[in-house]
């Protein structure tokens, strides 16, 4: 038998990801891809044989940084494929930037390896290429996102996702579920639930029955929610719409089968705003349902997202907004002012606001929801609360609460007890706290000592 002829060296990508978690996951979709015919992953311009850019395009800023980025790669390295949201707004990259080498939309994994391997061909050898039973993730170890759907349903009128990512389109409950137990075997200690609308999950296939180790389950939010629950690891959920059948999911949050946490973006409280942006408009509906669902679960915790100077939003209308604010004590709290993005129907809404006052109102709109976090915090002051730990430096643990999701959300600083100091947890790992101070933002505490 002859000796095994010697591979020729692998091709090496480099790789820029930007964007949402939704952007990420694709990211890693591809990442996956490249390791598994091969591929190296080069962590520099000059190491790599070509790179790929994942760009993002919901707003004007984001798009102002997909450009740069991709001029960048070219001026440092000269061969880019460019993949995501910017590849789907027409022509925008390749009038900017005739010479990349290939350009896809977004959840574009065949298409971007296509143009890979039409330009760097792979020299996959399966005697030495190994790649992990959970993927490759861009996110630490110890926490992930589980993406179950793409696309959207809904035509918000400031939003253009479903030009570029198309129509919901549910991800089978048994992959989604395979998916999770992999990462939960690899280590992982919190998933984070993502789509564009994540309680619409399953619409689009009537919520049908699969199987899961030998069991069915439905391909909707609440029964995806039970399983996942089963893995004995945090469940978060993100991008909730406010359906009726949210409230399904409150009991298992007081079971603590899932975190109690909700991401739902209202975006704005007047009813006439809402219906000019498409989105649901009864404010009086929701804080009736937010207070009963605090009123089931004390722990709850509620992130949102709103837009301050809307095409057409008046004195009132924004007072209305700042008024919903104070009513519905929301934990965590983002907000931008709103952009003309290319393509949105909104930009055709008259009576624009001026940017200046976009900008003053997002102050007071910040600076009020700034009280209402800083007390949310305060009132956790003396209490225990699990946390997961992030990181360990010098000054000590950095962690999150059940409250707080990762890159958005706030920390928890840790300080050891003098008795406890040789006995330091690590990384992923969930430990019990008793909140000491807060501030706007984040919150102090030190390790109780779960033996005594």
């Amino acid at each position: 038998m002859s000796a095994k002829p010697q591979s020729a060296s692998p091709g090496r990508v480099g790789f820029i990801s930007l964007g949402c978690p939704k952007a990420t996951v694709d990211s890693e979709h591809i990442l996956t891809q490249l390791r598994a015919e091969g591929y190296l992953i080069s962590p520099d311009y000059a190491g790599a044989d070509l790179v790929v850019v994942n760009t993002c395009g919901f707003i004007d800023a984001a798009v102002e940084e997909s450009l740069d980025t991709i001029g960048e790669a070219l001026n440092e390295n000269g061969k880019v494929i460019v993949t995501g949201c910017l590849g789907a707004k027409g022509d925008i990259v390749r009038h900017a930037y005739p010479n990349v080498l290939a350009v896809t939309g977004p959840h574009a994994t065949k298409e971007v390896m296509d143009a890979v391997h039409e330009h760097l061909p792979p020299q996959h050898d399966p005697f030495v290429d190994l790649l992990p039973p959970q993927g490759i993730r861009l996110t630490p170890k110890h926490y992930a996102y589980l993406k179950i759907s793409e696309g959207c349903n809904h035509r918000c009128t400031f939003c253009i996702i479903p030009s570029m990512r198309g129509d919901l389109v549910s991800r089978p409950v048994s992959d989604v579920l395979l998916e999770a137990e992999r990462l939960a075997a690899a280590g992982v200690k919190e998933l984070l639930v993502i789509s564009q609308d994540t309680s619409a999950y399953g619409v689009d296939v009537k919520y049908k029955t699969e199987f899961y180790n030998g069991r069915p389950v439905k391909t909707r939010m609440t029964e995806l929610c039970e399983a996942l629950s089963a893995l004995g690891i945090w469940v978060r959920l993100h991008y909730v719409y406010p359906y009726p059948h949210v409230d399904e999911v409150i009991p298992l949050m007081i079971a603590g089968k899932i975190l109690p946490y909700l991401d739902i973006p209202f975006q704005h409280a007047n009813p006439r705003i809402l219906k000019a942006m498409k989105r649901p408009a009864s404010s009086e509906n929701t804080l009736s349902r937010i207070q009963q669902w605090r009123q089931d679960c004390p722990e709850l915790a509620i992130r949102s997202t709103f837009i301050v100077g809307f095409p057409g939003e008046t004195e009132d209308e924004f007072q209305e907004l700042l008024d919903f604010l104070d009513a519905a004590q929301l934990d965590r709290v983002g907000a931008f002012t709103y952009s003309p993005v290319e393509g949105a129907s909104a930009n055709k809404l008259a009576d624009p606001v001026d940017p200046e006052l976009q900008q003053e109102r997002l102050a007071r709109f910040m600076a009020k929801q700034a009280k209402i976090s800083a007390q949310c915090l305060q009132n956790k002051i003396g209490s225990v609360q699990q946390v997961l730990i992030d990181d360990i430096d010098d000054e000590g643990i950095v962690a999150r609460s059940t409250a707080d999701a990762p890159d958005i959300d706030g920390m928890v600083f840790v300080s050891d007890a003098e008795d406890m100091t040789a006995d330091m947890p690590q990384v992923g790992d969930i430990i019990q706290v008793r909140i000491t101070h807060s501030d706007e933002h984040d919150m102090w505490a030190t390790r109780i000592n779960e033996n005594s």
